[in-house]
């Protein structure tokens, strides 16, 4: 009997081990994307190094669901730049095209004027007429296009618009993980 109550322990230790180990595995993925974000924050000067385009105001250019990289520079921002940008009341970067730049002589400061590169007028967002009216300032300007990967970002789009999919992707995910055998 003792041989058997022995054994019983170390199998119930080995499976806890076992488990313990696939925790850290997932704790160690993530930390490891966290790193990798952070790396490219730091190496592309951008609080965003890699975007959506969430909209369809950038065809044909850009199509709704491609990934764009961001890098942003001290260089003067010029018209026909892809920029990406946040304003305040929006929680979501808009992308669009410098189409003029004002630079006041006094200040320095600098105005910039955006649109989507969608040209109808009835395909303008309600943001793009109000940066036509208002005007968009450098530190809104979270960064400048330098690439893109077409459609990638389409899963993105999904997980956004319908959230079921991504908790049911990190909840199999996770699964995944914590069954999987070594």
């Amino acid at each position: 009997m003792g041989w058997v109550g022995e054994s019983v322990a170390s199998v119930k230790s080995m499976k806890i081990r076992q488990s313990l180990s696939q925790f850290i595995s997932l704790g160690m993925i993530v930390s490891s994307a966290l790193i990798i974000w952070k790396g490219l924050i730091f190496i592309t000067g951008s609080e965003s190094p890699v975007v959506v385009v969430l909209s369809e105001s950038m065809e044909p250019g850009f199509q709704r669901g491609d990934i764009l990289f961001l890098h942003m520079s001290k260089d003067p921002i010029r018209a026909g730049e892809i920029v990406v940008f946040n304003i305040q009341g929006r929680d979501i970067p808009i992308v669009h095209r410098v189409i003029e730049v004002h630079e006041r002589q006094k200040t320095r400061e600098v105005d910039i004027l955006t649109k989507g590169t969608e040209t109808t007028i009835v395909k303008m967002t309600e943001c793009c007429m109000l940066m036509a009216s208002v005007g968009l300032k450098r530190q809104h300007v979270i960064g400048r296009a330098v690439g893109f990967l077409p459609y990638v970002g389409w899963m993105t789009i999904v997980m956004t618009e319908k959230p079921i999919v991504k908790y049911i992707l990190i909840g199999a995910l996770g699964l995944l993980v914590i069954t999987s055998k070594d």
